[in-house]
């Protein structure tokens, strides 16, 4: 045994258990308490010790670009057009020095699992993706990065896109994207999209549904993909901001259709509320879907960042616990235990999304481990608690200390 972490509360079963955490080769190997054995310790003062937190839809690729783009009308077109025009500018060094910005800003917030998204198409080849594929390598020492291959601007309409979707898998991409709403064809790109991930067995996670009527909505028809292929547990799906728009009766329906198929939904806060909206002059629809109802019915939900400091989300510093907080906020989020829910959409729900096996305070897992400054998970969203300090495989990735406060005399 190499470190034990005395004095850490766990959250089992609704409840706060204050334990002993014993780490030897870079894995949980004892949960106890008052373990007994010779090693280095580190107190966490009864704080909260849970898993790494978990990104399951981050764009490292366009991230910290807002210095070259114009925002004036807020809108998803606007966002893909500005950010298509800053790419043809895109160097692998120019990406690589942007994403280690917000890897590390994600670092420091605790998280040690990311699915980031890659755009490939003809306009940009593959550039994003050797630049994330060598970020992804240089910090493996505090975070493990997935890489999610995607046509952002199209993929019928845009002949080559699909040849570097394929490349981008033959190197080793295990995640198949998609952006059926900026395609001229959109049923015929979700087609195409099944047919590859099978091809290559590989999962799905679509950008999907991000408008502000109900036109052209695809969900249902991804649900029945899903079934056709049998790629239940594989499919995910993000933003679908126009589920926030439907009536109780149908949007029910369709909560229990995407727990049937086992197709997933990540919810996108800080992006959804800044582009939706932005037809109506009052009574303004905030875009966000509440997961409540979702995770009642049985489906995967997980919370995450999306764009940072981009036309698309032009605010952000890699806090997942804000993007929860944030959530709770919007979609009146109160229960206890809907907020401490909150926290499992950042670490075990968006573990099953991404289908970690290995995932947990659990023995024989890594000792990817993150101490916050709370008590439990309802404290720690609610009061936006700030990780503390972390561990990756057992090694130190961040420390993050207390404020002091300095009264008078």
């Amino acid at each position: 045994m190499d470190l034990i972490i005395r004095n850490a509360s766990l959250w089992c079963e609704g409840e706060t258990r204050c334990t002993d955490i014993g780490i030897g080769d870079g894995k949980i190997v004892a949960i106890e308490a008052a373990l007994q054995a010779g090693a280095r310790e580190r107190d966490a003062e009864t704080c909260l010790v849970v898993p790494g937190l978990i990104e399951t839809h981050i764009h490292l690729d366009k991230t910290c670009i807002l210095d070259r783009c114009r925002i004036a009308e807020g809108t998803v077109a606007e966002a893909v057009r500005e950010t298509a025009a800053a790419k043809r500018n895109f160097t692998t060094e120019d990406v690589y020095a942007r994403a280690k910005q917000t890897v590390e800003r994600c670092i420091s917030h605790g998280t040690m699992r990311m699915r980031t998204h890659v755009e490939l198409d003809p306009g940009i080849g593959m550039i994003g993706y050797d630049a994330i594929e060598q970020l992804k390598r240089d910090y493996a020492w505090a975070m493990d990065i997935e890489l999610c291959v995607f046509p952002q601007e199209g993929l019928t309409n845009y002949p080559g896109t699909e040849e570097l979707l394929i490349e981008g898998l033959r190197r080793g991409a295990r995640t198949l994207g998609a952006a059926p709403y900026f395609d001229i064809d959109p049923a015929a790109q979700i087609d195409r999209i099944f047919a590859i991930a099978r091809e290559f067995d590989v999962d799905i996670d679509m950008h999907l549904d991000l408008a502000e009527t109900l036109d052209r909505m695809q969900i249902e028809y991804v649900c029945r993909k899903t079934e056709e292929y049998g790629w239940g547990g594989r499919v995910a799906v993000g933003h679908v901001t126009q589920l926030s728009l439907l009536p109780p009766e149908r949007f029910n329906a369709i909560a229990m259709q995407l727990a049937n198929a086992g197709v997933a939904v990540t919810v996108l806060p800080s992006t959804d509320l800044h582009l939706m909206g932005r037809r109506q002059d009052h009574g303004i629809p905030r875009g966000v879907v509440p997961l409540e109802p979702l995770r009642a019915a049985g489906v995967t939900c997980s919370i995450s960042t999306n764009n940072v400091l981009n036309p698309f989300t032009p605010y952000g510093d890699g806090s997942l616990i804000r993007m929860a907080n944030l959530y709770a906020n919007v979609c009146h989020v109160s229960r206890p235990d809907h907020l401490a829910g909150c926290l499992d959409m950042i670490t075990s729900d968006a573990a099953r999304l991404m289908r970690l096996g290995d995932y947990g305070v659990k023995l024989g897992a890594p000792a990817d481990l993150v101490c916050i400054d709370a008590r439990s998970p309802t404290e720690a969203i609610a009061t936006l608690a700030q990780p503390l300090w972390g561990l990756k495989r057992g090694r130190p990735s961040f420390t993050r200390p207390r404020p002091m406060l300095h009264g008078p005399g």
